[in-house]
């Protein structure tokens, strides 16, 4: 695949703690630098996760920016001089002001959610920053997924019914990313061959086709009330 010229951004936004929207900007950062690119990840988490644990991984690459809110628009502009390719955007969970920020300067926007009701009940919420963000182009994607059952299916579901397009890929529950966060990497690099590190490549290449050839690969067609 050919290196894009143009930056892309893309925003990972949640209304809800504990749906990995860490750990998912991450480990898509990961992904990104391990396929060729310049990667920058931009933590606008007053909890400062992703630097955390970039300080634990001690290592340049992807770069990880500790910014506020009010900073986005400078640090962007920054890094796009520098070279970055991709921008990934880490949010902090029920900030509005951070992620309707995020959505405006997103090419895609990654919408992590458990498979529970707590997750679900928040989408309209979330329908409703994606349009004070300029409705960017988004998806969901069903996270910490229990590896046994149906409630990720059951989620997306739940999802396309109100009206969101879903990633056609499943993030299961697995001690694996836990593993690798403890130690500044991720599931590709702490087990490549782990059935964590396949899920997150499927991801990957979901994402990089949506930015950097211009396809769509939704199951549904894009429809925002």
């Amino acid at each position: 695949m050919a290196k894009p010229v143009q930056t892309k951004v893309l925003a990972v936004i949640g209304q809800k703690g504990g749906c990995a929207k860490t750990t998912t900007a991450l480990a898509v950062a990961v992904a990104a630098v391990e396929a060729g690119y310049s990667v920058a990840v931009i933590d606008l988490d007053p909890q400062a996760t992703a630097t955390s644990w970039a300080d634990r991984r001690g290592a340049d690459s992807p770069a990880v920016v500790s910014c506020q809110v009010s900073r986005l628009g400078q640090v962007i502009e920054a890094a796009t001089k520098e070279g970055a390719q991709l921008l990934v955007i880490d949010t902090p969970g029920k900030s509005t002001d951070a992620a309707i920020a995020a959505a405006k300067f997103a090419d895609f926007v990654l919408l992590p959610i458990q498979p529970q009701i707590y997750d679900i009940e928040t989408l309209p919420n979330v329908k409703d920053i994606l349009t004070l963000g300029g409705l960017p182009d988004a998806a969901v994607i069903v996270t910490r997924a229990p590896i046994q059952g149906t409630r990720h299916t059951a989620t997306q579901d739940a999802a396309k019914g109100q009206g969101f397009n879903v990633v056609p890929v499943v993030i299961f529950e697995r001690v694996a990313h836990g593993d690798a966060g403890n130690i500044g990497k991720t599931a590709t690099e702490h087990d490549p061959h782990s059935k964590a590190a396949q899920e997150v490549s499927a991801l990957y290449s979901y994402i990089a086709r949506v930015l950097y050839e211009g396809e769509k690969h939704h199951e549904h067609a894009k429809r925002r009330a």
